[in-house]
């Protein structure tokens, strides 16, 4: 089954970035990739990204068939999403250990959300 495992970050956690050390920041990437190399490794990886900064986004609405977009950011969205891993694994008792290994979990939210087919859960 696939879920959807999502990193959310904020303000504060920006912060708290811009204060660790160089050291500190090559460790936090350093846990991101040995756990793209464990998922690899097992088989479970689908993929994984980081998301650019939220400045970058843009909404789009169509109403009676026109499209018109904002751009971001969004002042009323304190929480953003940062990145994600898409994983194929046994249950979803195994995306949550998985989640735990995210190292942004250490600092806020991650989210495990089952991907859905059109059959319902995959």
């Amino acid at each position: 089954m696939k879920y959807l495992i999502l990193v959310h970050s904020n303000p504060e956690f920006l912060a708290r970035w811009q204060g660790l050390t160089e050291a500190q920041r090559e460790e936090f990437g350093r846990g991101h990739m040995a756990l793209t190399d464990e998922l690899i490794a097992t088989g479970e990886l689908v993929v994984s990204d980081g998301l650019a900064d939220p400045a970058t986004a843009q909404r789009v609405t169509v109403r009676d068939g026109v499209t018109s977009t904002t751009d971001g950011p969004f002042a009323e969205v304190k929480e953003y999403l940062a990145g994600f891993y898409l994983v194929d694994c046994t249950s979803g008792e195994r995306a949550v250990e998985i989640a735990a290994k995210v190292p942004d979990a250490i600092w806020g939210l991650v989210e495990v959300r089952p991907v859905l087919n059109l059959g319902g859960e995959e």
